[in-house]
């Protein structure tokens, strides 16, 4: 699965460190493998929690660490380690899970498995999830991740990270290591649904047409991720995009009159972004009156690769990747929190 130098290189080629990754280094660290190191490897001898992941994951699907409720929740009911899905199958699950949320749903695990089916092979490899054809609602997505299989890290659970990744008892949330009993899920029906998986399949079987599975992978990195969204759904079907519209709509008054407030990247009024030293930083957005948006200028520090202190080279110049930068203004809806990438921003500075 290629050597050590080559995987261990990695990490910093594609510049996934663990503030790229949404990562708290009090939960986790990441460690490079060794040259006897395998995805498929278990956990025999190891002194400390942890489980394996491909670059690609943070580099290509967005996804970030620590892993949500919800794809441990998938990760735990297909009784698979997260290498052991492959990589285009973890798209459906980043899709499903921005979809949900942008129309005030809570992503479950068996409300996303509702549209897939699982056919475990022997011997054992990685597993995929194959789209129900008259049910699934995300298009078919089919990406070449060149040399995934060589390109992975280790991710160690610390102290006081194991209340997110374990439950109260200890056990594990998710299987840790490639498992040889994988769940098989074949044409499941309503009836095994719970009465929130229900309502979740019933919103998104309103939507006649497939939506762009890439295109929601893509909003992870967007500063207006309901603007994308629509922009992405518009590229689809136009039918599509009226429908989006019109359940975003009813489900935000039903969100309003059930009390719920903390639903996920649609209410939030503020911006939150990390700045050096680990600490994060809220800018205020005020309304601007007759708008219904708000508009905040901002600077952003681009530090370049050895360069986060600030500090210039040997003969006092400027490194040629750091610089100071000024965002054109950004018109911000109410409605949506924006993620400015911790991969780009290493500071920023609100202009008052």
């Amino acid at each position: 699965m290629g050597s050590e130098s080559s995987r261990g290189r990695q990490v910093d080629e594609e510049g996934t460190s663990s503030g790229g990754m949404g990562v708290s280094r009090d939960i986790v660290s990441l460690e490079r493998v060794s040259a006897i190191d395998r995805v498929c490897h278990g956990q025999e001898g190891a002194t400390e929690k942890f489980f394996y992941m491909y670059m690609c994951h943070f580099s290509q699907l967005l996804v970030r660490l620590q892993l949500d409720d919800f794809t441990m929740g998938v990760l735990g009911a297909l009784n698979v380690a997260p290498t052991q899905l492959h990589p285009n199958r973890w798209a459906y699950l980043q899709a499903f899970r921005i979809l949900c949320q942008s129309l005030y749903l809570e992503p479950s695990p068996y409300a996303f498995l509702y549209f897939y089916d699982t056919r475990p092979r022997r011997p054992t490899t990685w597993l995929s999830l194959i789209s129900r054809p008259s049910i699934s609602r995300l298009d078919a997505f089919s990406q070449s991740f060149k040399h995934f299989k060589d390109k992975y890290f280790k991710v160690v659970v610390k102290e006081e990270g194991k209340p997110y990744f374990l439950n109260a008892d200890g056990s594990i949330k998710f299987s840790f290591s490639w498992t040889g009993t994988l769940s098989r899920y074949k044409d499941m029906g309503t009836d095994e649904l719970s009465t929130g998986d229900k309502e979740v399949v019933k919103i998104l079987m309103k939507f006649v047409d497939k939506l762009p599975t890439k295109g929601l992978v893509r909003v992870y990195n967007s500063v207006h991720p309901i603007i994308d969204i629509e922009g992405h759904i518009a590229q689809s079907k136009k039918k599509n995009l009226a429908l989006f519209h019109s359940l975003r709509k009813e489900m935000a008054a039903k969100a309003k009159v059930a009390g719920k407030v903390d639903v996920p990247n649609l209410q939030e009024s503020v911006v939150e972004v990390h700045v050096h030293g680990g600490t994060k930083r809220k800018a205020e957005l005020p309304p601007r009156a007759g708008k219904g948006k708000n508009v905040k200028k901002v600077r952003a520090d681009l530090l370049g690769a050895g360069s986060a202190s600030g500090a210039g080279s040997a003969n006092g110049e400027k490194g040629p990747e750091s610089g100071l930068i000024e965002l054109p203004e950004i018109s911000v809806r109410k409605d949506i929190a924006i993620n400015l990438s911790d991969t780009i921003i290493n500071s920023i500075d609100v202009a008052v």
